[in-house]
């Protein structure tokens, strides 16, 4: 059996989990609302504050499933309790962020300011000006979002400026190095 699926994914206090008949499972909380279809093959159980997934065979195809649901289930109930958030680096001279109303204005080394704006599901904050925190329910939404913000000026290797996570490790190249011998 999976290792990842055959775990029960536990209920906190104040989130309600309801599976409908076509096994859809919806998570409600005090952050908000998740759901999210589950393949037929995968039975959904909720017993004593607990959500139980089991798989009918060990095919390859049910051992994936099993596990890829049991982690979306976990991450839509962690979401709607305690929610997800991404912090990312700016690193460079002259780059910097600032919140202004529902968006983020970034100079990133161009010669225009970059605007980044808040969707539903996700929130920015801007703590000091080189750092951005990415806050939502949804983890999948809330990694998106990040990796396009960091997507607007990637990190270069020789003197490592521009966005990165903040738990990114950059690998650094040397310089040109003179021929002289």
């Amino acid at each position: 059996m999976s290792r990842i699926g055959r775990m029960p994914v536990n209920i906190p206090d104040g989130v309600n989990v309801s599976v409908s008949d076509d096994n859809v499972v919806t998570v409600s909380g005090k952050l908000g609302t998740l759901s999210q279809k589950v393949d037929r093959l995968i039975k959904v159980e909720i017993k004593d504050k607990e959500v139980i997934l089991t798989r009918p065979n060990d095919s390859s195809d049910c051992k994936a499933k099993h596990g890829l649901y049991r982690m979306l289930v976990f991450n839509m109930v962690k979401g709607v309790s305690e929610g997800f958030s991404r912090t990312l680096v700016i690193n460079g001279v002259g780059y910097r962020a600032t919140k202004q109303g529902n968006k983020v204005v970034m100079s990133l080394g161009f010669s225009h300011p970059v605007e980044v704006e808040e969707t539903d599901g996700i929130t920015l904050e801007c703590p000091d000006a080189t750092t951005i925190v990415v806050k939502g329910i949804s983890k999948e939404k809330v990694g998106q979002f990040a990796a396009m913000v960091r997507g607007l000026r990637p990190v270069e290797p020789y003197h490592a400026y521009g966005i990165r996570y903040d738990d990114e490790v950059v690998i650094r190249k040397v310089g040109k190095v003179s021929g002289k011998k």
